[in-house]
C-alpha cells in the first residue's frame, strides 16, 4: 500500500536551479550607484553687507528687533569691530563642516572687491566648486532687474551688482547662499541669466565652428581661441542656490531669534534647533530648563559620546532619513553624497525649512526640494530633544551622568520589525540611512551589521538601495577592523555587494582589504561555522581575482593558491565549487599563477573534483582546468605536455557526464587546445576527410591509456608516453570534440559545432602541410612544442616539470623576447585569447549569491525551499490531490476485478501516425503518445497539446540552462543542431509524477531527453499546440550509440526509480547502466551476461529490478550487491520476445507477457513461474498494472480506442 505521507518524503528530481529556465538573475535593476563625479567645495567667499548701525532705507524694523549675527550682538562693540567679529565667527561656523576649504572674507565690499574675490577663488578652484555666501541685512532688497547691493568706497552710496556679472566671475560649479529679504528674487534672476549665459556660449561655439582661418598664419590663434571658448563653456543651470525666503517675503524680526536665522540653521543647526525648541509651547513640559542651560550643554559637536555630539549625530541621521525618503534617488545622490559641504548645508536646510515656515518664511532651494517640514521623523527629533533636555539640569549640576538617547536602539528595532514582515515587496524601509549612521557606533555596530546583512539578503534591489544610501565607504572602512566578531557579518555583506557589482574588487584591492577575506577563509572557529563564512569568503576572493590582474597578483602573494588547495576537498560542496572557481579566476590569463599552481600540482588536486557528486562542482573544476590551459601562450615542451595531459584527462572523465553544464564547460576548455594546436587538428580533420563519425565506443575509454583517473601523469613511464604518439592524442581529442558537436543537448551540440567549424574554416584557409601555429609563435618554441619528451630513464615527468618551472623566468623569458618583438606576432597572440565559444557559468554562479540565503544550496548540495512560498502551497495541494486519486483508483481496482471491465471513457482521440507507445500520467489528466522521434503530450482536462521533439533547430541564444551559450565567432553561418532522421522514441517515463511531472524520453540512438511538463504554466490558455524545445530540461547519452539494425528494434530501454532518483538504461550494450539523477553521474554498470539486446526494464520500489532480452530471457538483479554478483534469478521459460515485463510494487511478483499471448506470473523466490495464461494469438501490446491485479492487452484486430478486455490475475 502507498502510505499517505510518501509523497512528502519522495525526492524531486531535476528540480535544482541549474534545471530552471531563465535562471540567471537579472541585475538590470541595479543602477549605477557610484557617483559619476565626486566634487569638493574648495573655496568659500563670505560676502557680508551689514553696514552695522545703519538700517537699509527700504526696511522699517520693529523695536525690539532681531539683532544677533552669527550669535553675536553687533551693537555691543564698535561697528567695525563687530563686522570683523561676525565675519570671523561665520568662517568658523563654516569650517566645522569643511575645515580644508579656502575661506576669504570681504566685509561691506565694493563691486570691485567682489569681482576680484570671485575671480581669484574660481582661478584657484579650477573645476571644483566655489561657495558664495551673501548676507544683505545692511543693504536694500534685491531688485527685479537681477541686482544685489554693495557699497561704494566711502560707504555713502549703495551700488548695484548684477547677478549676470556675478555668474561670470564665479563660473561653475558653484553654490550660492542668500540671506536677505526677498531672496527669491535673486534665485529667479539667476535662473534667467543662466539661460542667457548658456545661449550666448552656444552661439559662440556655433560661430567658431562655422568660421575657418583664411590663412595658415592665423591657424594658431584660431586654435587658441577655440580652446578658450571650449574651456569657458559652463553649465550655470547646475549651480546650487539656497535662499532664505521667497521673492515676496521678508526675514523674521522676532527679537528672540537671531537676525541671520537662515545662516544659523545652515551653519549651527543643533544650537538653532535648541533655541527654537525652547521657544515652542512644548518646552513648558520642562520649565526648569532655561536657555542659559541650553547654551551650556556639555560636550563636543563631533564627539558622539557626549550630549551635544549625540544630538548632532541624531540630527544628521534624521535629516538624512528625511531626505532619503522624500527626494528622488538621483537628486539625493547629488545633494547628499557628492560633496561633504553641500550635504551638510542641505541637511541643515531641512531644519531651516521647518523653522522659517513657522515664521511665515519659505526657504527656497535650486534644485527645489519637496516639502519636508511635516515629515514624521521630526517627531523623533523632538522626542530626542525632550529626553536630552530633561537630563540637562542634573547633568550640569553634576548630580547624574548623561544617559544616552534610546533613539538608535528604537530605530534599529523598527528596522528589524520591517525585516520580519514581508520585505520582498520591495517597499524600502525608512530606517536604512539610520542603520548607516549606527555603523559609526561601536555600541550598536554588531546589531546594525546583522540587520544590514539580513536586508542585503533580500535581493539585488536591497543591495542597490544600500549602495545608493551610501553604505559602501562605511563597510569598506570596517574591513580595517581587527574585531573578530564583526567578520561573519562583514564577509556576508561584501559577498552580497560583489554578487551585484563585482567591480567593487578594485576598491577592496586599493585599500589592501583582500587580506581580510584571506584571514576569514582560514578561520574555522564556531562563529564562522554558524554563518558558513568560509564559503562567503571564498566567493569574495573569487570575485576579487575575477578578470582583475592586480587582484590576482595580490591574492597570489597572499597565498590564496595554497589556501584553496589545502581545503579543496572540504565536505561543503559550495565551498569546493568556489575553491575551484577561485583557482580558475586566479590563473585566468595570469601566467605567474599558472606556474605556481603547476609547482603545487594544482591540476592533479583538481582531478578528484571531476567526479564530485555535485554537477556545479564538476563544471567549476572543468572551468578551472580550462583557464589553466589558456593562461599562457608562451609554449614550451613541458607546457604543451602538461596541457595535453589535462585535456585528455578531462575528456576521459567528463565527456559522458550526465549534466549539460559540465559538458558545455568541457567544450570551452577543449577549445583552447584546439586554438593552441589548430594545425594538428586541421591535420586530423583532413585525415578524416572532414567527416568524422561517432565511434561505437562513445565513452572514449581508450583515452585512459594516457591518463586514467586513478593514475597521475608523473607515474607513467616515458617509455609508455613515447608509445602513444601525439598524433593519437590529437585524434582522440578531435573525435571527442566531434562527439560533443553531436550531443543530445542542443547547447552542447551548438558549442561543439562552433569549435569544429573553426577547424573546418582553418582547413579551408591554410594550405595542406603549412604549420598554422608557426605564424603565431617563434620557430624555436614551435619546434619544441611538438617534440617528444626526453629519452627515458634520465628523469621522470615530475623532474621535467620542476626544471621547467625553475627556468621559466629565465630561458622562457628570453625566448619570449624574440616572440613578442614583432607587433604582428603580438596581434596574433592576442587573437589566440579570443574564445570561439564561452558560457556564463561564472556570472550564473555569482548571481546565486544575489539570491536570498534560503535559496542557496545546503551542505548536501540540495537547494533550499521557502516553506511559505506559493510553490510550496501548490505542492501541498498536489499531494492532497494524489491521496484522493489513489483512493479512487483503489475503488476502480475492485470494480475491475469483480466486474471484468471498466466502462468509463475519459478521453478519445486519433493521431496522424500510428503510436509506438502510450503512457498515462498516474495523477494528471495527461497522456503521452510517442511516434517516430516525437512525443505528443496531451492534457485533456486543460485541452493543451504539446509536442516534444528534438528535431527543432537550436538558436544561438539558447537560454534554458545555467551555462548559456555566448558565441564570439565573427563567422556569419547558420548552424542547425538536429537529431538524426532515423532516431525513434523507444521508451517514455513520467518523472516526479507525484509533483510537477517531467517526461523522460529514450531514443534508439542511446540518448535520453527529459522535458518539462508546461501544462500547469499554460492552464490559462484554452489550447496550445506546437513544438516545445524550450521545455527541454536536460539531455545526455545514456549508453553508447546503438548502431546495429537489429538492436534498433528495441532501442534504448529505461526505467525510473523515484525514491532513489535512479535511471535504469540498457540497449545493445552488455550492461545495464544506472544513472544517479541527483548527482547526475553514472553510478553503476551491471553486466547483463547476455549477447541479446535488452527489450524491457522494470524496477520495484526496493532495490530490485528486472530486464528482459530479445530472446525472451528474464533476469532479476539486486543492485545493493556488487555489480558482478547482483544477479539473483534467471527465467528462460519464454521462448518468444516479450511485449511486457512488470516487477510489481509488492516486490515479490513478476509478470511477463509475450507476443504469442503467453502471460506468466512468477514468484521471484521460486525458479519457475507459478501461474500462466494464454491471451490468445495476434497480441500486439500488453499492459500490466504495477499494483492492481489488472492486465490489459491489444489484439491485432482491435482498434486502439476501443474498450479493452480486462483479466484479473487473482
Amino acid at each position: 500500500m502507498h502510505r499517505e505521507d510518501d509523497d512528502v518524503n519522495l525526492p524531486i528530481a531535476f528540480n535544482e536551479r541549474r534545471h530552471e529556465p531563465n535562471n540567471l538573475i537579472d541585475n538590470a535593476i541595479i543602477k549605477n550607484w557610484r557617483l559619476k563625479e565626486r566634487m569638493k567645495t574648495v573655496s568659500v567667499a563670505l560676502v557680508l553687507c551689514l553696514n552695522v548701525g545703519v538700517d537699509p532705507p527700504d526696511l522699517v524694523k520693529i523695536d525690539p528687533c532681531a539683532r544677533l549675527e552669527c550669535w553675536f550682538d553687533p551693537v555691543s562693540v564698535a561697528p567695525q569691530k563687530a563686522l570683523e567679529v561676525i565675519g570671523s565667527s561665520l568662517q568658523k561656523q563654516y569650517e566645522r563642516w569643511q575645515p580644508k576649504a579656502r575661506y576669504k572674507q570681504t566685509l561691506d565690499p565694493t563691486v570691485e572687491d567682489v569681482k576680484k574675490l570671485c575671480i581669484s577663488l574660481r582661478r584657484n578652484a579650477k573645476e571644483e566648486r566655489v561657495l558664495f555666501h551673501y548676507n544683505g541685512h545692511g543693504v536694500p532688497r534685491p531688485t527685479q532687474n537681477g541686482e544685489i547691493w554693495v557699497f561704494n568706497r566711502t560707504y555713502t552710496q549703495y551700488i548695484p551688482l548684477s547677478i549676470y556679472d556675478l555668474q561670470t566671475w564665479m563660473g561653475a560649479p558653484s553654490i550660492y547662499v542668500y540671506d536677505c529679504s526677498n531672496a527669491g528674487v535673486i534665485v529667479n534672476s539667476f535662473n534667467t541669466f543662466a539661460e542667457q549665459h548658456e545661449a550666448e556660449q552656444a552661439a559662440a561655439q556655433n560661430q567658431n565652428r562655422g568660421s575657418s582661418p583664411a590663412a595658415t598664419g592665423h591657424q594658431g590663434s584660431s586654435t587658441i581661441q577655440t580652446s578658450v571658448t571650449n574651456s569657458s563653456h559652463q553649465s550655470f543651470k547646475n549651480c546650487i542656490q539656497l535662499a532664505a525666503c521667497a521673492a515676496d517675503q521678508i526675514l523674521p524680526m522676532n527679537p528672540d531669534l537671531p537676525a541671520d536665522l537662515f545662516t544659523s540653521c545652515l551653519t549651527t543647526p543643533v544650537k538653532t534647533a535648541l533655541k527654537w525648541f525652547s521657544l515652542k509651547s512644548t518646552s513648558k513640559l520642562i520649565p526648569h530648563v532655561t536657555y542659559d542651560m541650553i547654551q551650556n550643554i556639555p560636550g563636543v559637536l563631533h564627539d558622539r559620546r557626549t550630549m551635544l555630539g549625540e544630538l548632532n549625530w541624531i540630527f544628521t541621521a534624521i535629516t538624512d532619513t528625511i531626505a532619503w525618503n522624500t527626494l528622488p534617488r538621483d537628486l539625493f545622490q547629488t545633494l547628499f553624497r557628492q560633496d561633504l559641504l553641500v550635504a551638510s548645508l542641505f541637511r541643515n536646510f531641512l531644519l531651516a525649512d521647518r523653522i522659517l515656515r513657522s515664521y511665515d518664511c519659505t526657504p527656497i532651494s535650486n534644485p527645489a526640494l519637496p516639502p519636508t517640514f511635516r515629515h514624521p521623523m521630526w517627531s523623533a527629533w523632538d522626542l530626542a530633544l525632550d529626553l536630552a533636555l530633561s537630563q540637562l539640569p542634573d547633568v550640569l549640576s553634576g548630580r547624574k551622568n548623561y544617559v544616552n538617547s534610546p533613539f538608535f536602539e528604537e530605530q534599529l528595532t523598527a528596522f528589524q520589525v520591517w525585516l520580519e514582515g514581508n520585505p520582498e515587496q520591495e517597499n524600502p524601509p525608512e530606517q536604512l540611512p539610520i542603520v548607516l549612521q549606527v555603523l559609526l557606533s561601536q555600541a550598536h555596530r554588531i546589531r546594525a551589521l546583522e540587520l544590514l546583512e539580513k536586508f542585503l539578503d533580500i535581493g539585488p534591489w536591497a543591495v542597490n538601495l544600500a549602495l545608493n544610501v551610501g553604505i559602501f565607504p562605511y563597510v569598506l572602512k570596517l574591513l580595517q577592523s581587527q574585531a573578530v566578531e564583526l567578520r561573519p557579518y562583514l564577509v556576508c555583506i561584501w559577498a552580497k555587494i560583489l554578487a551585484v557589482d563585482y567591480t567593487c574588487q578594485v576598491d577592496i584591492v586599493r585599500e589592501s582589504a583582500d587580506s581580510y577575506f584571506l584571514n576569514a577563509l582560514q578561520d574555522t572557529t564556531k562563529v564562522f561555522d554558524k554563518f558558513d563564512c568560509r564559503t562567503f569568503a571564498a566567493f569574495v576572493l573569487a570575485s576579487i581575482v575575477y578578470k582583475f590582474e592586480q587582484g590576482q597578483a595580490n591574492a597570489l602573494k597572499g597565498s590564496l593558491l595554497s589556501i584553496c588547495l589545502e581545503q579543496i576537498n572540504d565536505t561543503n560542496p559550495i565551498l569546493r565549487k568556489w575553491f575551484a572557481i577561485c583557482l580558475g579566476n586566479l590563473w585566468f590569463n595570469y601566467e605567474d599563477a599558472r606556474w605556481s599552481g603547476a609547482r603545487d600540482l594544482a591540476y592533479e588536486k583538481l582531478y578528484t573534483l571531476l567526479k564530485d557528486p555535485v554537477p556545479e562542482v564538476r563544471a567549476a573544476t572543468v572551468y578551472a582546468l580550462g583557464t589553466f590551459i589558456s593562461s599562457t601562450l608562451d609554449r614550451t615542451t613541458q607546457a604543451n605536455d602538461l596541457d595535453r595531459q589535462i585535456a585528455m584527462h578531462m575528456l576521459d572523465c567528463v565527456s559522458s557526464d550526465m549534466s549539460p553544464i559540465v559538458r558545455m564547460e568541457l567544450v570551452c576548455a577543449l577549445q583552447w587546445i584546439v586554438k593552441l594546436f589548430d594545425n594538428k587538428f586541421v591535420d586530423e580533420y583532413i585525415r578524416d576527410d572532414g567527416s568524422v563519425d561517432r565511434t561505437k565506443d562513445g565513452s572514449l575509454k581508450k583515452t585512459g591509456t594516457i591518463c586514467s583517473s586513478g593514475h597521475r601523469m608523473r607515474t607513467v613511464s616515458e617509455k609508455d608516453l613515447v608509445k602513444t604518439s601525439y598524433s593519437s592524442i590529437y585524434s582522440k581529442l578531435w573525435h571527442g570534440i566531434v562527439n560533443l558537436s553531436r550531443d543530445p543537448y542542443p547547447g552542447v551540440a551548438l558549442m561543439g559545432s562552433k569549435v569544429t567549424d573553426y577547424i573546418k574554416q582553418m582547413a579551408i584557409e591554410v594550405p595542406l602541410g603549412q604549420d598554422v601555429l608557426s605564424d603565431r609563435i617563434s620557430s624555436s618554441t614551435g619546434s619544441n612544442s611538438f617534440s617528444l619528451p626526453p629519452s627515458p630513464n634520465t628523469r621522470n615527468f615530475n623532474n621535467v616539470m620542476n626544471n621547467s618551472l625553475n627556468s621559466h623566468s629565465g630561458s622562457t623569458a628570453r625566448l619570449n623576447e624574440s616572440t613578442h618583438s614583432n607587433s604582428s606576432n603580438r596581434e596574433k597572440i592576442h587573437k589566440l585569447r579570443i574564445p570561439i565559444v564561452k558560457t556564463n557559468l561564472i556570472e550564473w554562479e555569482i548571481s546565486s549569491f544575489a539570491r536570498p540565503l534560503k535559496y542557496l544550496v545546503n551542505h548536501r548540495g540540495k537547494s533550499a525551499t521557502d516553506q511559505f512560498s506559493q510553490e510550496t502551497l501548490n505542492r501541498k495541494q498536489r499531494f492532497e490531490r494524489n491521496i484522493r486519486v489513489r483512493k479512487e483508483a483503489r475503488d476502480q481496482q475492485r470494480i475491475a476485478v469483480f466486474h471484468n471491465n471498466l466502462k468509463t471513457q475519459s478521453f478519445i482521440a486519433r493521431t496522424s501516425h500510428i503510436p509506438s507507445m502510450v503512457k498515462l500520467h498516474p495523477y494528471e489528466q495527461q497522456i503521452a503518445v510517442a511516434y517516430f522521434d516525437r512525443i505528443m503530450l496531451r492534457d485533456w482536462g486543460l485541452n493543451i497539446t504539446t509536442t516534444l521533439s528534438p528535431m527543432q533547430l537550436t538558436s544561438p541564444n539558447y537560454t534554458n540552462h545555467a551555462a548559456t551559450i555566448q558565441t564570439t565567432t565573427n563567422v556569419s553561418k547558420k548552424i542547425s543542431v538536429t537529431a538524426p532522421i532515423s532516431m525513434r522514441v523507444s521508451s517514455v517515463q513520467f518523472i516526479n509524477a507525484h509533483d510537477r511531472g517531467l517526461v523522460m524520453a529514450a531514443y534508439d540512438d542511446g540518448s535520453v531527453r527529459i522535458w518539462r511538463n508546461s501544462s500547469e504554466d499554460q492552464n490559462n490558455q484554452s489550447s496550445k499546440s506546437g513544438f516545445s524545445n524550450e521545455n527541454l530540461v536536460t539531455a545526455f547519452q545514456a549508453v553508447e550509440e546503438i548502431s546495429s539494425k537489429s538492436s534498433r528494434i528495441y532501442g534504448l530501454q529505461t526505467a525510473w526509480h523515484q525514491s532513489t532518483q535512479t535511471i535504469f538504461a540498457a540497449g545493445e550494450s552488455k550492461y545495464v547502466r544506472l544513472w544517479d539523477a541527483e548527482k547526475e553521474l553514472k553510478c553503476q554498470d551491471i553486466p547483463t551476461n547476455s549477447d541479446f539486446p535488452v527489450s524491457h526494464i522494470s524496477c520495484a520500489p526496493n532495490a530490485l529490478f528486472s530486464i528482459a532480452h530479445s530472446d525472451g530471457c528474464v533476469q532479476i538483479f539486486d543492485r545493493r550487491a556488487n555489480s558482478n554478483d547482483c544477479r539473483i534469478m534467471v527465467y528462460r521459460e519464454n521462448i518468444h520476445p516479450l511485449l511486457a515485463l512488470c516487477l510489481r510494487n509488492d516486490c515479490e511478483s513478476l509478470i511477463t507477457g509475450s507476443s504469442h499471448g503467453d502471460i506468466r506470473l512468477f514468484d521471484i523466490r521460486n525458479r519457475a513461474s507459478i501461474q500462466n495464461w494464454s491471451a490468445g494469438s495476434d497480441i500486439t501490446s500488453i499492459a500490466i498494472h504495477t499494483s492492481a491485479d489488472i492486465i490489459a492487452w491489444f489484439h491485432g484486430f482491435t482498434n486502439w480506442s476501443d474498450i479493452l478486455p480486462i483479466f484479473s490475475s487473482a
